[in-house]
C-alpha cells in the first residue's frame, strides 16, 4: 500500500476511534509535516526564531485535538493542516511584530509558491490580510491558495480537498495568484 493510501486508510480507522491508527498515522504526517514545515522557515529571513520542531508539532497537536471532524483522505487531513500552519505563522508573525513594533515582521519567499514576479519576499501578516479580503470576494479562491501555498498540495489534491475539477483550481489559482499581487504590491 502506497503512502498516500496508507494515510487515507489509518486516518478512516482513527476517524472510527481506532486510536492504534492515529499511532500508526504519526510518524507518516510528521515526516510530511516537518518536510513542509522545513519549506516554509527556509523562506523566511535568517534570523527568524520559529523552528521547524515547534511549528510541526503545535501543528500537529492542533489537528490531534480536532474533534468531531470525520477524516476523508490524506489530502482533507493536509488540507486542514494548511489552515494549522498558516495560523500559527501567521500568529507568529503578529507577535514578533508587536514585539519589535513592526521591524521583525515575518517574510517567506515566492519563489515557488505564489510566483508572483519581481517579488522574492512578502510580510506573512500581510498575506495573511490579503487572503482575508479574497476570502471576501472569493472563500474559494482564498481556500485554494492556502491549501496550494501553505500545505503545498498539487493541482489534484486540492481539487480533491475542495470537490472540484482540477482545471477549476488551475484557472482560480490563477486568478487568485494576480489578485494577490495586486494586493500586496500596493501595501509596499
Amino acid at each position: 500500500m502506497g503512502s498516500q493510501e496508507n494515510v487515507t486508510g489509518l486516518l478512516l480507522k482513527w476517524s472510527k476511534g481506532d486510536e492504534q491508527a492515529l499511532h500508526e498515522l504519526m510518524p507518516l504526517v510528521y515526516a510530511e509535516l516537518r518536510r513542509l514545515a522545513g519549506i516554509y522557515l527556509h523562506r523566511e529571513r535568517s534570523e527568524h526564531t520559529l523552528q521547524s520542531t515547534a511549528l510541526v508539532h503545535e501543528a500537529f497537536m492542533r489537528l490531534v485535538n480536532q474533534r468531531g471532524v470525520e477524516w476523508k483522505n490524506r489530502a482533507h487531513f493536509f488540507g486542514l493542516a494548511s489552515q494549522m500552519i498558516r495560523r500559527i505563522l501567521v500568529d507568529y508573525a503578529r507577535g514578533q511584530a508587536a514585539n519589535k513594533r513592526g521591524a521583525g515582521a515575518v517574510r517567506l519567499s515566492l519563489d515557488e509558491g505564489l510566483d508572483v514576479p519581481e517579488r522574492k519576499d512578502l510580510d506573512l501578516v500581510a498575506l495573511d490580510d490579503a487572503l482575508a479580503r479574497l476570502a471576501e470576494l472569493d472563500p474559494s479562491q482564498s481556500r485554494i491558495v492556502e491549501l496550494r501555498f501553505f500545505t503545498g498540495l498539487s493541482i489534484e489534491e486540492t481539487a480533491e480537498v475542495l470537490g472540484i475539477s482540477p482545471s477549476t483550481v488551475k484557472r482560480e489559482w490563477a486568478i487568485a495568484r494576480g489578485m494577490l499581487y495586486r494586493e500586496l504590491s500596493r501595501t509596499q
